[in-house]
Order: structure tokens, then C-alpha cells, then sequence
């Protein structure tokens, strides 16, 4: 879609590289999603069967919890945001225990606390019903995660989590462990398609922003301008701010792979007085909506998005209200598919 006349076109994502100008900089999230949610038992919990016919119900009548692990807010000591359910029945203090045993086997004996391999403690609660947890010191976190853990997939994926899930909710680049969801504009590159790119000698870079709820979180305000983000942890480095800074001054054109992509580098250039973009790390809670002026942003790639959503908001600030809205009313019509392993668009 041409932002500027609002004219749009069927393409195939194969289509991309010719749809790239040959001086853009191609700029890539290359964070990597983790197994963020894991099963567990609160303390206390007993083997007993309970009268239900629901068997999420029996589940969690009988002590089974569910955790999201959605930010470390701090290594020493290593304490994270998190959703949990159930989460009216987990309250401060409440001790939490993981192990191969979290999500399955209720049989007499076959787990205990004292063989849990995490035990956490919840330390607080925050403002829209998530919980923060601090972990008991272990000798190496993230591979005890990676055992036990499983692969968040997005809810409206109605199934376990799969071995194929592992590496299919990855983009073909990720390499930053950190985020509970994958960057899903990214998911449509394949090699070929990058090896296409390189050939037309398209300049690309990275950068990391770790998804979390500030990209999800709904709008519970009656004012737009009212809506507070939470915090995403990302990183540029040095060269990826020098090709960006460079671009800029020479007038190319920026094109950002996803939304967590375009909150990553205008927030960046929002911290510095002259609006270049510095290499480091941080947290990003900018929250973009129609009335933003983008300061780097030239071209967006990005799928379709929930009405009243966040994203949405970004993507019409990008492209203006009545074009997008045009263009999603023509996507909904020709059956283009929403959510995370749907289609795209790309806004010039």
C-alpha cells in the first residue's frame, strides 16, 4: 500500500525483494522466543481427585499453575513478570515448585516440593493481574527452562505446544533469547527469500526488542493518549545505529520488518536531543497512535491486526486511518488471514 495516494495491490511475499528500493536498509528484530510458560504446583498441593467434570477445573482445583514468564526485571535476584493462572487462588507469598512433573503425571508419589527443579516465590502483585516471582538461585536458569518449559504459543492456537513449534514459531533469523512471542512480520522470510535480498544488494541490519505484553496489552482507557505500555527489553548495537544514522542523513529510505521493529528505533531516536538513533540497551514503552510523527521509519512490514488493538494504532499512524482501514476492508474481503501465521502487508 502507497501510504500517500492510498492505493494497494495483491502481491505474493515472494514479490518483496523487487518491491525494495536497491539504497534501503532493511532493519530486522532478531529477537528469539523462549519457553516462557511453565506448569507447576503451588505449595501444598495433593494428589487427590476432585469431583469435576472440566478437567482444566480438576486441574487446577488439585494445585496445577500456569505461568507466563513475560520480563526479568532483575538477575540478582533473578525476579520476572509473569501471568499466572489461576489467578485469583495466587496471592503474595504464595511458593510456586517446577519439574518434569508440571504438566502431567498426578499419580500418588510422583512429585514432591522437595524435587522440584525451580521453586519461586511470588513477591508482588501488578496493576492488571500479573504477578512477580523471584526464583530460587539455581547454577544455570535458562537451561532449566529450556528443559522444562514450554513454547508459548498465542491462545487462539487451540492445542499443546509441538517439538515442530520449537523452530516454526521462530523467525528463519532469531538469535536473542528473550521473547514470549516471536516478532510475527518476520515469520514470512524464508533463506531463499533473504538470499534474493542480498543478491539485489539491499543493505540489512539488526536489532533486538524482546516481546512482551507491551505489544498485546489491551487499550482500558476511554482516552487514547491515556494508555501506558509496559516495558520491552531491547538492544542496538553499534553498527546497526551506524547504518541507520547513515541512511538517514543520506536520505534512504528505513524499512522496518514488524512493529516491534518501529517502536524499537523511534524510541531510540526519541531519547537522543537530535533525533539519531544510539547505539545501547533499554527498555521501550512507547506507545505510537494516529498523531505520531515518525522520525526514522520510512517503509513498515507488518501482518494484520486486532480492531482497538495497540499494533493496529501504530500501523494507522504509519499509513493513515482511512487507507489502512481501506486496505483491511479489502483484505477481509479477498479472505486474507489475521494473527500471527497470517498474511502481511507492506507500507511504503
Amino acid at each position: 500500500m502507497n501510504r500517500r495516494s492510498g492505493r494497494f495491490h495483491d502481491r505474493w511475499f515472494r514479490d518483496f525483494p523487487d518491491l525494495l528500493r536497491t539504497d534501503d536498509l532493511l532493519v530486522f528484530n532478531n529477537t528469539r522466543v523462549f519457553p516462557a510458560r511453565l506448569y507447576g504446583r503451588r505449595s501444598g498441593a495433593k494428589a487427590q481427585p476432585v469431583s469435576s467434570r472440566n478437567p482444566a477445573a480438576r486441574e487446577f482445583l488439585q494445585g496445577r499453575v500456569e505461568i507466563l514468564l513475560t520480563r526479568q526485571v532483575s538477575q540478582e535476584p533473578n525476579e520476572w513478570e509473569c501471568l499466572v493462572r489461576p489467578g485469583r487462588k495466587i496471592g503474595v507469598g504464595e511458593r510456586l515448585f517446577f519439574g518434569n512433573w508440571g504438566d502431567g503425571n498426578w499419580s500418588e508419589g510422583s512429585w514432591s516440593e522437595a524435587n522440584a527443579e525451580l521453586q519461586a516465590e511470588v513477591v508482588a502483585r501488578g496493576s492488571f493481574g500479573e504477578r512477580r516471582i523471584r526464583f530460587r538461585p539455581v547454577t544455570d536458569f535458562f537451561a532449566l527452562v529450556e528443559q522444562l518449559g514450554h513454547v508459548p504459543l498465542p491462545p487462539y492456537i487451540d492445542r499443546p505446544d509441538r517439538p515442530s513449534d520449537w523452530e516454526r514459531y521462530q523467525t528463519v533469523y532469531a538469535r536473542e533469547r528473550g521473547s514470549v512471542a516471536a516478532p510475527t512480520a518476520g515469520l514470512h522470510f524464508t533463506p531463499e527469500i533473504l538470499a534474493r535480498i542480498r543478491d539485489r544488494a539491499i543493505q540489512t541490519t539488526e536489532i533486538t526488542l524482546h516481546v512482551g505484553l507491551g505489544t498485546f496489552q489491551p487499550v482500558r482507557v476511554d482516552r487514547v493518549e491515556d494508555h501506558k505500555l509496559h516495558r520491552e527489553s531491547y538492544r542496538i548495537p553499534v553498527e546497526a545505529a551506524g547504518q541507520i544514522n547513515q541512511a538517514l542523513d543520506a536520505g534512504r529510505r528505513v524499512v522496518a520488518v514488524g512493529t516491534t521493529t518501529v517502536r524499537t528505533l523511534e524510541y531510540a531516536a526519541g531519547q537522543s536531543a537530535d533525533g539519531t538513533v544510539r547505539a545501547g540497551s533499554g527498555e521501550a514503552d512507547i506507545f505510537i497512535h494516529p498523531g505520531y510523527e515518525f522520525r526514522v521509519v520510512g517503509a513498515l512490514l507488518t501482518n494484520f491486526h486486532l480492531p482497538q488493538s495497540t499494533l493496529l494504532m501504530l500501523v494507522c499512524a504509519f499509513g493513515g486511518k482511512e487507507p489502512i482501514m481501506e486496505a483491511y476492508r479489502h483484505a477481509v474481503e479477498q479472505k486474507y488471514r489475521f494473527y500471527s501465521y497470517g498474511d502481511c502487508m507492506f507500507v511504503e
